[in-house]
């Protein structure tokens, strides 16, 4: 597993043996920031499900301005903290070791990009989507894209949230959500 592009192109990050995290592909990793490739630079990013910390660690690589990553394994959130610093992106990422739904419901802060990837036969994804919608944690104009198993049906949310295009690679698909802005008069 490498970071495909920016200032840390090329670096390897390393992964938890066994198969308690799933890494997102190099294909399916290089097509999700294809897709946010205009919505990166300088941006408030919140990896959800961190796992190994490379979505988070490649967005600040292309020029994210934070990263804050969640995982509740506590060996991932370490790999994360250990990845971050071979890369030298830790004074740009904060790590919270805990439960995602919980971080969500506490949240204070708004997002401009959040990168959902949980583990795929759970209901994470769909209650992460609704807390997030209900708290109101991405900022105006921000942008959530989803990885989940090309099967799944995610809902359409209330306004201002929209769902927008579905992307689907073989088995997997992202799905991208937007955040409108204010109407300005």
């Amino acid at each position: 597993m490498r970071v495909i592009s920016g200032t840390a192109r090329g670096r390897r990050l390393k992964e938890l043996p066994g198969m308690d995290t799933r890494p997102t592909t190099d294909k399916v990793k290089e097509s999700l920031f294809n897709i946010i490739q205009f919505d990166i630079e300088g941006r408030r990013v919140l990896d959800l499900f961190g796992g190994t910390g490379q979505l988070g660690i490649e967005a600040l690589s292309r020029g994210a301005a934070h990263c804050t990553f969640v995982e509740l394994s506590r060996p991932a959130a370490a790999l994360i903290r250990e990845n971050l610093n071979s890369v030298g992106f830790a004074g740009a990422a904060a790590v919270h070791q805990g439960d995602a739904l919980a971080f969500l419901s506490s949240c204070r802060e708004k997002f401009d990009l959040i990168l959902l990837d949980p583990p795929y036969q759970s209901e994470l994804l769909e209650n992460c989507l609704q807390i997030i919608t209900k708290f109101d944690i991405l900022a105006e104009h921000g942008i959530m894209v989803c990885e989940s198993a090309a099967e799944t049906q995610l809902p359409a949310p209330e306004l201002p949230y929209e769902k927008g295009r579905e992307y689907r690679y073989g088995k997997i698909k992202l799905t991208a959500y937007r955040r409108h802005g204010s109407v300005q008069l």
